[in-house]
């Protein structure tokens, strides 16, 4: 899977949310850490958009999975880090159908 595309992938699905909810969204670039830099953007929201972005992306991307944290610490990762988690775990899986999703 094409960093690239994940990477436009992931920043849209944010932008989305963050449109979606009301909330402003700062510009998001591979070095934002968005549970940090975007307001609002927490453990609530986390699930909600891995999961639009597993859906988007035709992958799974487990529950206990979270791309916007390092596993078992409290540190914030960057969209390019959270980039590379996703094709990482693409690379493991079956090639499905991206798919379109509304956030709203």
């Amino acid at each position: 899977m094409d960093a690239n595309a994940v990477r436009a992938a992931l920043v849209g699905v944010l932008q989305n949310i963050q449109t979606a909810s009301g909330l402003e969204c700062p510009a998001i670039t591979g070095t934002t850490k968005p549970i940090e830099e975007l307001p609002k953007f927490d453990s609530k929201i986390w699930p909600v958009a891995i999961g639009i972005l597993g859906v988007k992306l035709g992958i799974t991307i487990a529950n206990d999975i979270n791309i916007f944290r390092r596993e078992k610490t409290t540190i914030a990762l960057t969209v390019d880090e959270a980039v590379a988690i996703v094709v990482a775990l693409a690379e493991t899986q079956p090639s499905a159908p991206a798919q379109k999703v509304n956030a709203q």
